[in-house]
């Protein structure tokens, strides 16, 4: 957080110098409709700034502006007329894009559940370099899984690892003996003999990547028939989920469907904050 207040004021806030420290309040609005998410967030962000926030909506809430004459309060901020200043747009950023984060994965989890499908709908690691626990925080306030958090939560072993080592046998097995018993493999494979490979091989979680819907529930149900009984394994599919498709895609052969499309360009919540006057 503090590398945020330092790329936003990098030697001297002349602003802030022009409206001096006198003790105001702002109303924090929110002017689109969503769930808002950071709230934790911009709390600290303004304590940084000796800034104290009471909120008026709650984290995890569905706000629809349009009901209220376009906008509502969602919080009241107070403290130095230029310390709130300085916290204003870091906080403002970091609230819009999380909060879009988290309507765009409540909204994919709802469409999810009203096609049947009862496993687990989760993101992905494609996020932006920096800003991370903020979008991973985002998924987990729209109710969704936030999947592995880094390299290091999980042994997850893509095309490239399988290239280069040399095939899908030779990786898990490396995987195993440098993550021992503590962490998951996951194996990623374009084929069902890729599959049946890696189930052979000890992964505990194989994703079936980018398949179109009637493969994946061809692909899903074929290795659950042919293991049945035999290996202990969890069945992910990645790659072209999108709202327009949900009811073609989704299968209960599958335990967890990662998607990108909840983070990754989805619309940000618009909020502002004014000074009160």
């Amino acid at each position: 957080m503090s590398a945020w207040f330092a790329e936003d004021t990098p030697s001297f806030d002349y602003g802030g110098f022009v409206v001096g420290d006198a003790p105001r309040t702002a109303t924090l609005f929110q002017k689109s409709a969503g769930v808002v998410a950071g709230v934790p967030i911009v709390n600290e962000i303004f304590r940084q700034c000796d800034c104290t926030v009471t909120w008026h909506v709650k984290e995890g809430e569905l706000i629809d502006p349009k009901a209220s004459g376009g906008k509502v309060a969602a919080a009241t901020v107070s403290g130095p007329t230029r310390q709130l200043l300085l916290g204003e747009r870091v906080a403002l950023n970091m609230l819009s894009r999380c909060s879009g984060i988290a309507t765009a994965s409540r909204k994919m989890l709802t469409l999810v559940r009203e096609a049947g499908y009862t496993g687990t709908l989760a993101g992905t690691r494609k996020t932006t370099p920096g800003f991370r626990l903020v979008e991973k925080y985002g998924m987990l306030v729209g109710g969704i899984d936030q999947h592995r958090m880094d390299l290091s939560s999980m042994i997850m072993l893509k095309d490239n690892h399988i290239w280069a080592r040399g095939s899908i046998t030779d990786a898990v097995k490396a995987a195993r003996a440098v993550g021992g018993f503590s962490l998951k493999i996951e194996v990623e494979v374009d084929s069902e003999a890729g599959a049946d490979e890696a189930i052979e091989a000890g992964a505990d979680i194989v994703m079936l990547d980018n398949y179109d819907g009637e493969g994946l529930k061809v692909a899903a149900r074929s290795l659950r028939e042919r293991w049945k009984g035999k290996k202990s394994f969890l069945l992910e599919c990645s790659g072209g989920l999108t709202p327009s498709n949900v009811k073609e895609y989704v299968n209960n052969d599958i335990d967890i469907i990662s998607t990108s499309a909840v983070h990754q360009g989805c619309p940000h919540v618009d909020f502002s904050m004014k000074i009160d006057h």
